[in-house]
Parts: C-alpha cells; sequence; structure tokens
C-alpha cells in the first residue's frame, strides 16, 4: 500500500487539491485524498467533513474551518476562495477538502474558477457523493433495471436558501423514475407537494438518509404524502439526502447494515420473482 501512494502525484507547494472526502465514512476516502491528507500544510475543510477524516492528516498540518450550514453563521464563498489564493501564494500545500464530490453541488467549480483566474496551480480529486455512495449504505441503488433507466439529481434550494424555481417541477415528476434531493429537509413538503402536482403518487416511496455512512446513520422510510409529517415527527436532522422513487422498496432486501444488526433480508421486494437463478 505504501508503494502504490507513494507512487501517486504529490501535492506540492503553491498548489491547492479541490478534494472530495466522500459522505462521511474515512474509509471511503480516495487513495489521492489520502495521499493529500499526509502531504498538505494546510486543510481548509467543511462542515461535513467527519472527524475522522481529519484525523488522517499530517502531523503538524494546520486545519481551517470553512464550512457553510443554512441558518448559521457561515464562511461566504469569495472569502473562502480568497483564503486559497492567499494560501497558496505563500507557498503553502493547500488542501481544499469538501464532503461528497466538490463537484457534486459542492461549489468546487466556483473555487477551481477563482484560483484559474489567480493563476494558481490546482487538481480535482473526485469524492463518493452522498447521492450515490450515502443511499448505498442505507441499502438503495440509485439505478436498478427493473425500477429505473435514469436518476436525477436535484438541490432542495437555491443560491438564496428558498427551493429553486429554476427546475421544471412537471417535466422533472413526469420524467425522472427516480430523484434524489440534496440538502432537501427543510422545503421537504413544498418539494412533495410539487411533485405530486406533477403527477407522482402520493404513496410513491421516499427515503431520507441522516449523516449517511457515519455511526450516526438513520434511515427514515415514507411516501412522498406523508414525508412532510414524517420528518418532523421523527426529529431525523440534516445534513440528509432523500430519494424519490420504487428503487426505496428494495431496501427491504439491500439493507446490508441493517443485516449485521439482524434484519432478515426480503428477497423479492418488489413483488415479483427475480429474474437471475443462483445454483
Amino acid at each position: 500500500m505504501n508503494k502504490l501512494l507513494d507512487s501517486l502525484p504529490e501535492l506540492q507547494p503553491g498548489w491547492v487539491w479541490l478534494t472530495g472526502a466522500g459522505p462521511g465514512a474515512a474509509g471511503l476516502l480516495t487513495l489521492l485524498a489520502v495521499r493529500g491528507l499526509s502531504q498538505a500544510d494546510v486543510i481548509v475543510y467543511d462542515a461535513l467533513v467527519d472527524q475522522a477524516v481529519l484525523d488522517l492528516a499530517r502531523p503538524g498540518a494546520v486545519l481551517e474551518y470553512a464550512g457553510k450550514r443554512g441558518g448559521k453563521p457561515s464562511a461566504k464563498q469569495p472569502d473562502i476562495s480568497l483564503r486559497l489564493i492567499q494560501l497558496a501564494r505563500e507557498g503553502k500545500r493547500v488542501l481544499r477538502l469538501k464532503g461528497g464530490d466538490p463537484f457534486v453541488f459542492g461549489r468546487g467549480g466556483e473555487e477551481a474558477l477563482s484560483l484559474v483566474e489567480a493563476g494558481i496551480p490546482f487538481r480535482i480529486v473526485p469524492g463518493v457523493s452522498a447521492g450515490i455512495g450515502g443511499l448505498a449504505y442505507a441499502g438503495i441503488p440509485v439505478t436498478h433495471r427493473d425500477c429505473n433507466s435514469a436518476v436525477t439529481f436535484i438541490t432542495g434550494h437555491d443560491a438564496s436558501g428558498v427551493v429553486p424555481d429554476g427546475i421544471d417541477w412537471m417535466s422533472l415528476g413526469k420524467g425522472s423514475p427516480v430523484i434524489v434531493l440534496y440538502m432537501a429537509l427543510k422545503h421537504i413538503g413544498q418539494i412533495a407537494e410539487r411533485l405530486q402536482q406533477a403527477g407522482r403518487r402520493p404513496d410513491e416511496p421516499v427515503a431520507v438518509v441522516s449523516k449517511a455512512t457515519t455511526s450516526e446513520q438513520r434511515v427514515l422510510e415514507t411516501t412522498l404524502a406523508a414525508c412532510s409529517a414524517a420528518v418532523e415527527a421523527s426529529g431525523i436532522e440534516p445534513p440528509a439526502i432523500v430519494v424519490v422513487g420504487e428503487v426505496v422498496r428494495l431496501r427491504a432486501a439491500l439493507d446490508w447494515i441493517g443485516a449485521l444488526d439482524g434484519r432478515i433480508l426480503t428477497p423479492d421486494p418488489l413483488g415479483h420473482r427475480n429474474k437471475t437463478q443462483v445454483g
């Protein structure tokens, strides 16, 4: 393993690596992310980076918090970008560590463009997005050939913090069999109403996965019509991923974490015989 890590690119002085930390669990880091953690002089991290990930930083590395959480005092995006530029110009090896993947609702593109404008060399290190990896830890595949051949990833709020008006909700509701929503918990009632107005069934399965892949992971299974009340009653908290679609039913068979705790899995949750025979 050390030989493999040593063969990877080095984080050079004056460079910034825009790096995905994955959905939470340190084991889901990429090798290149681990390489960056072991070499960075300064790690500028956001609110969704787990402490177990930060614990992998090299001794002596400076950890700078730059998290943004809705409704709480947060660093402003231009200030974060300027800080990355300042650190790089000081000759620091800078790791910008972002939850999930930096280019999936992570504003990594904005930071990268700022670096380009300032003439700062950078590398993009992709990470496991919560909309895929987090759902997998809940036993929910984003695609399954008996359910869907398409999936749509959307954000639950725009830059002003409200439900995005730029989304064609009618077309989305009619055209996407599976919808994965980031940062949607606050507006889940409005979003559910819009999807039902677009023709989605009130009893369509919905799952909310909170703090995915961590020891605090919680999964709430509900329906489109009931999800707003269910979220409020459960006390489930962000960060959370919401998925709408028939793939949620597969959790009855694929909840591998639940099985470790004794859950009996259902072989045929979709109600028809599996086309693949074993043995």
